[in-house]
């Protein structure tokens, strides 16, 4: 008996197009992350008294700080000799190249601003961001996984994927490929398993929960399986194979001692979240 020990991928990133017009599953699975994001983080706002026009105003940006910060972190983490000696082609986002890790900054600088001229407190928005960010993040992996991307090293496993679509093609025949560890597959479902987990402490103890916690349990979670799914990885780039670490791994090291040393404050000396998050005004003298 022949048993199929892999999984054939050869999904078209390209949903349909009409003239030059093309709608792929990476985009709409990106716009779908802040769309469904959008609506969660209504829900929760206006649970613990904001409004939904707070909500507007943040994910303006959110969606700036998330592109800028992602292309930015490519372009400078991943190829930066390439990309300074070509500076025009930062801005050509239409031809690939977003890092997660860039986003993670982008994301914290524009929440930073957001709070200081919204007059909100940081860390609470923080910890009601990061559930609709693990969302996304799903989403978006689950993008890479349609764009055949970020795939994994070879792999005898039986959901091992063949990406069809990054093999070589002769004389008109696909050529052998080895079937891989679905990389992409593997972080999408922990990052939504951390989304539900997130959700779930929210929606049990809201503004009881200690400030800072869901901010420190999602970059402490996200970044650890981060780190140890990137050995499953191919190399981004070349030089990464010289590296005892890769640069996912080295970026994710500082991030991953950033949400233990919150855990760490926050289990002793657990403080009370702001209600509605909103700071306290100036007492005028």
């Amino acid at each position: 008996m022949n048993i199929i020990s892999y999984i054939t991928w050869n999904i078209d990133p390209e949903i349909f197009s009409i003239g030059p017009l093309s709608v792929r599953w990476y985009g709409l699975l990106f716009a779908l992350g802040f769309v469904l994001g959008q609506q969660i983080l209504s829900r929760i706002y206006v649970a613990e008294g904001r409004t939904e026009g707070d909500v507007d105003v943040i994910t303006l940006y959110m969606i700036i700080g998330t592109v800028v910060g992602a292309r930015l972190g490519h372009t400078l983490f991943y190829d930066p000799e390439y990309y300074l000696s070509h500076p025009l082609e930062i801005l050509m986002i239409w031809k690939g190249g977003l890092a997660s890790h860039g986003a993670t900054i982008g994301i914290l600088f524009a929440l930073w601003l957001f709070s200081r001229r919204q007059k909100f407190d940081y860390m609470w928005v923080l910890d009601r961001i990061v559930i609709v960010v693990a969302l996304g993040g799903a989403l978006i992996r689950l993008g890479n996984l349609m764009n055949s991307e970020i795939i994994g090293k070879p792999t005898d496993l039986p959901w091992g994927f063949k990406f069809l679509r990054n093999s070589e093609v002769i004389n008109g025949v696909v050529a052998s490929v080895d079937p891989r560890h679905p990389a992409q597959l593997y972080e999408s479902l922990s990052v939504f398993m951390l989304f539900v987990l997130l959700y779930w402490l929210w929606n049990k103890y809201k503004s009881a929960l200690p400030k800072g916690l869901l901010f420190g349990l999602f970059v402490t979670l996200l970044f650890s399986f981060r780190f140890f799914v990137e050995f499953l990885k191919e190399d981004q780039v070349e030089k990464e194979a010289t590296m005892a670490l890769n640069i996912g791994q080295l970026l994710s090291i500082p991030l991953i001692l950033i949400g233990l040393f919150i855990l760490f404050k926050v289990w002793r000396n657990p403080k009370p979240a702001l209600p509605g998050g909103r700071l306290p005004e100036p007492v005028k003298r």
